[in-house]
């Protein structure tokens, strides 16, 4: 069974980090508007016809916090995925999926500034070297670009995307008790609407380019892996388990998604990234360790 697990998670990873090899090679042939837009929006009639009978059922339970959820999927999946297949413009698919390797940091600030959850010390300690691991990489391993805020506008980007997604992540633990498919419908609706003014600032700018052959096969990829299959993936192998071990396989989404970016995209990978990547996945780990035994500790 945890066999079974750990092979459902290295593929969720695997398919969440191709999303920033995706965005990046969807640079021409399609907008990064428009994919974000057109990501969540297809994404909705497989989920209806996949699971229209549970959302029949958790109806009831959701329809009070309608609106909540569908903000809280604007920000955690359009203001994201705008974010990043914006920054995948101006930056590297290497430098996004090192930046994404901050996420399980950021969404434990956002718990503790939101809910007031207690920090513990090596918590606080994680979340400096990760943090630390996150401004090497927009900074390219230059401090002379902090001194004079010197930061590439697509690493500046990524940021508020992970911002975004550490806030959604660390709000959503309060969503209510009901089928992952039937809270997906609901969040992927927020996204889609949220999606809509940005698609048409692109267009009103002049900027939209609508999908070519590559563009339609990314946006095969981006809909059916990254936002269908990963997110059942990982919620199968929560089931099997539990979230805490499940939540440690994050870890290997920098990992994966440096390896594509060099094997596919043919990126450089810089002495920066090392040290970058060593420093957000170190503290990840201490992070997620001095949470766990606090949990162990108060059972």
């Amino acid at each position: 069974m945890h066999r079974k697990a750990y092979i459902l998670l290295l593929a969720t990873m695997l398919f969440w980090a191709g999303n920033a090899v995706a965005g990046k090679l969807a640079v021409g042939h399609i907008s990064p508007m428009l994919l974000s837009g057109l990501r969540w929006m297809l994404v909705i009639p497989l989920l209806a016809a996949l699971g229209h009978r549970h959302l029949a059922a958790d109806w009831p339970v959701l329809r009070p916090r309608l609106w909540l959820l569908m903000f809280l999927g604007f920000l955690g999946f359009t203001v994201f995925s705008v974010a990043m297949y914006g920054a995948l413009l101006y930056t590297t698919a290497t430098n996004v999926s090192i930046e994404q390797g901050g996420m399980p940091v950021f969404v434990f600030a956002a718990s503790f500034v939101l809910f007031g959850t207690r920090t513990r010390p090596a918590q606080f300690v994680g979340f400096v070297l990760s943090f630390a691991g996150v401004a090497v990489t927009a900074i390219h391993g230059d401090i002379h670009r902090l001194i004079h805020l010197d930061v590439n506008f697509g690493d500046a980007l990524m940021l508020l995307a992970v911002v975004a997604y550490g806030i959604y992540t660390a709000a959503i633990k309060a969503r209510p008790q009901v089928h992952w498919m039937s809270l997906m419908t609901v969040l992927c609706l927020g996204a889609s609407l949220g999606a809509v003014p940005f698609i048409a600032a692109e267009a009103a700018a002049g900027a939209t380019i609508l999908p070519d052959a590559t563009g339609l096969a990314i946006i095969v990829y981006v809909v059916v892996f990254p936002s269908l299959a990963g997110q059942a993936l990982y919620i199968r192998a929560v089931e099997l388990i539990g979230a805490n071990r499940a939540g440690l396989f994050i870890n290997f989404l920098p990992l994966w998604g440096v390896v594509l970016s060099v094997l596919i995209l043919g990126e450089a990978f810089e002495p920066y990234h090392a040290l970058a990547l060593l420093l957000v996945l170190a503290g990840v780990v201490l992070a997620e360790y001095s949470g766990r035994k606090a949990a162990a500790l108060a059972t």
